[in-house]
């Protein structure tokens, strides 16, 4: 089983004019140090106008930087929104592309719909539809980046002539395609389109064996995958701080899990808000106890926090991996025997401090990762072979349903073509000589006028 690290940039209120470089500072600072310490994946999100929840909106330009600053470190897109009206499936398969070049070839292309209203009504998305152009603008992006050239598409959200989409991913046929989900019947959709499927929801690991048990089952019957590639992985979020002492790692990591739970809830669920105005913050903090979501509540209720229980048999109020390393150590170990590939920490939440975060990723790498990094490829192997017939039976089952190249297609300058168009002879004639002479270097005064001004 492998580690990751994601990151909403949480921001509560209230802010000065440095909060958002700060945050984002510390954010590469925290995941250089977690690739050299051998975490394995990085998952930035893309989400728009939710205030304090989320200050991500260009993951694309972030993990760019990250690239710079890592060696090894997987970067996860958790995800690029794929509906077209969020952005163009061209640009999606630009930037993975272009990602993977500058990464050496390290991008996990996430895909998700989203459903807030924040963000759907924000792009003029209506929900009924959102699940349809998720997948619209995730067939088309994994089309730019595989075809050459990629010979259109005529769809519901979208409209693509020919083109030969550049650059190219690294990856071969493509980066490993994910999908967010949150329910049950997400992960059977990621098992049906052959994508990994990164679970949101905070299940706990007993869930988890029974997600991972119908994702597979799923995979076998009827998976016809998406992309040119299957990918297998099932990865959880949870709750993460590590220190030697429980209480101190309550103190410092579960009021910023719950401030995530919470904030996530007021733009999905309950939340009522005014742009620029809502105190997320400050409505948590007013609510928390009476919901039940403050640290000494949780302890002495020993009660569930963002859907991750406690310990089996554990009565000092463990929530997820919040605790000390013995503690996660035991917690992620449930996982592994789930059958979970991959466990995503969410550390940077609510006002969690950078220092904390960097203790705690210290004291993880040191005493809890090595055991799990000595079985992985072990394990790993066993559960390739295990879906290698899976895989070529799904592949099998995948019919490329790209149009052929319109017979004579040609692409032509707009001044080419009106000249072609007006059947001109003199002009035509003018534009060979013109080619003619901007092969050699030779300049033309009315050709820079015509197009310098």
């Amino acid at each position: 089983m492998r580690f990751g690290i994601f990151y909403e940039h949480q921001l509560p209120r209230p802010w000065d004019q440095d909060s958002e470089r700060q945050l984002i500072q510390d954010a590469l600072e925290q995941i250089e140090l977690a690739d050299k310490l051998g975490i394995d994946y990085v998952w930035e999100v893309e989400h728009h106008f939710l205030e304090e929840y989320s200050h991500s909106s260009a993951p694309e330009v972030f993990l760019a930087a990250v690239s710079q600053r890592t060696t090894n470190i997987r970067l996860g897109h958790g995800i690029i929104q794929t509906a077209p009206q969020y952005n163009h499936p061209v640009r999606t398969a630009e930037r993975v592309a272009m990602l993977d070049l500058v990464s050496n070839g390290r991008v996990e292309f996430g895909s998700g719909e989203s459903s807030s209203e924040a963000e759907l009504g924000g792009f003029g998305i209506p929900p009924a539809v959102k699940r349809e152009a998720w997948l619209e603008g995730l067939q088309v992006a994994i089309r730019c980046m595989t075809e050459e050239p990629f010979t259109g598409h005529n769809g519901t959200f979208c409209s693509v002539p020919p083109r030969n989409v550049v650059p190219k991913p690294v990856q071969k046929p493509h980066p490993p395609v994910w999908v967010a989900c949150s329910r049950r019947d997400t992960i059977l959709l990621a098992a049906e389109k052959g994508i990994g499927a990164l679970t949101f929801a905070f299940i706990d690991p007993e869930e988890a064996r029974q997600w991972v048990s119908d994702y597979e089952a799923t995979m076998a019957a009827k998976c016809v995958p998406v992309g040119k590639a299957v990918n297998t992985d099932i990865a959880c979020v949870t709750p993460m701080m590590c220190h030697r002492n429980e209480d101190e790692a309550i103190a410092r990591g579960l009021e910023g899990g719950n401030f995530f739970g919470y904030s996530l809830a007021h733009y999905y669920v309950f939340g009522e808000h005014v742009p620029g105005v809502t105190n997320v913050w400050e409505e948590f903090q007013q609510r928390r106890d009476k919901l039940g979501y403050s640290p000494e509540a949780a302890i002495a209720a020993r009660q569930e926090i963002l859907g991750a229980k406690a310990a089996a048999g554990d009565v000092t109020g463990l929530r997820g991996a919040v605790g000390t390393p013995e503690q996660i150590r035991e917690f992620l170990r449930r996982y592994e025997e789930s059958g979970v590939d991959q466990v995503i920490f969410v550390m940077q939440a609510g006002r969690n401090r950078h220092e904390h975060i960097m203790e705690s990723l210290e004291l993880f790498a040191a005493e809890v990762l090595p055991e799990f990094k000595e079985r992985d490829e072990k394990l790993r192997t066993a559960k390739a072979e295990r879906f290698a017939p899976i895989i070529e039976a799904a592949l099998a089952r995948r019919s490329d349903d790209a149009p052929p190249m319109p017979e004579g297609y040609t692409m032509k300058a707009i001044p080419k073509a009106m000249v072609d168009a007006a059947g001109n002879e003199e002009i035509k004639n003018w534009m060979d000589k013109l080619a003619d002479r901007q092969a050699t270097g030779e300049r033309d005064e009315a050709f820079e006028r015509a197009v310098f001004g």
